[in-house]
């Protein structure tokens, strides 16, 4: 069915039937037509990115500046720290070594007090029945024992390579068994303080009219293991 509008100047309400929301963009074209000068919206356009870009990254900056900063904050903390730990490992340091400088000095002092007491001690223990000794003697220094008054220093050529005192020890004696002089020697190798025990010589003598076998031992003392080592008071209580 045709109809035609007899009225002029009125148009015809669209249907309500298709009513409903309807999303327009706005009309670019128009909006370029209405800009005269092409310049000008390039250089606003530009001037908006290089204000854009300089906030981000004055924003940026900030950001990294204030995490430095706190690092920095850290930083310096830890140090303060580290410094008081380090101040302190050094002063301990310097004890340690006024400390380490005494106790060789003691050791060096105290190093052959009791040299003789021990030889003569592991000598007597081994001295089997039947047999005497006639000398105890340092090889190379006469009669004079290692701590008495005239004798050199452990430290001058009579030390290991660990300070400790070595004393080469001769031994003169006689006995009338000779088993009695092999146990003296299995028993003063036996001896934690003694080492290097060797046989020199050995002959006949007559003594008394009797025949007797002389000998002579040489042996070379060292420090001992600190298990034979044993240490008492010097005063006790008495009851």
């Amino acid at each position: 069915m045709i109809e035609i509008n007899l009225l002029p100047g009125k148009k015809r309400k669209a249907a309500a039937g298709g009513a409903g929301f309807k999303l327009a963009l706005p009309d670019f074209r128009g909006l370029l037509a209405s800009i005269k000068n092409p310049w000008l919206l390039a250089a606003s356009a530009t001037s908006l990115i290089v204000v854009g870009g300089g906030l981000l990254w004055f924003i940026t900056q900030s950001t990294r500046l204030r995490v430095a900063q706190n690092r920095r904050t850290e930083v310096q903390a830890e140090k303060r720290r580290f410094d008081a730990v380090i101040a302190q490992k050094r002063q301990s340091e310097r004890i340690r070594d006024s400390l380490v400088t005494e106790i060789n000095v003691i050791r060096g002092i105290d190093a052959d007090r009791y040299v003789w007491p021990h030889v003569l001690d592991q000598i007597t223990k081994a001295l089997p029945p039947y047999t005497w000794l006639t000398g105890i003697s340092v090889a190379g220094g006469g009669n004079v024992a290692p701590g008495a008054p005239g004798s050199q220093p452990a430290g001058q050529g009579t030390a290991d390579s660990a300070g400790r005192p070595q004393v080469r020890i001769w031994i003169t004696g006689s006995t009338v068994d000779i088993q009695a002089f092999t146990t003296f020697l299995r028993q003063l190798a036996a001896s934690p303080w003694l080492t290097d025990v060797m046989p020199a010589t050995t002959s006949t003598v007559i003594e008394a009219d009797r025949p007797v076998t002389a000998f002579n031992v040489a042996v070379r003392f060292r420090v001992a293991d600190s298990v034979y080592i044993r240490t008492v008071p010097l005063t006790q209580s008495a009851r």
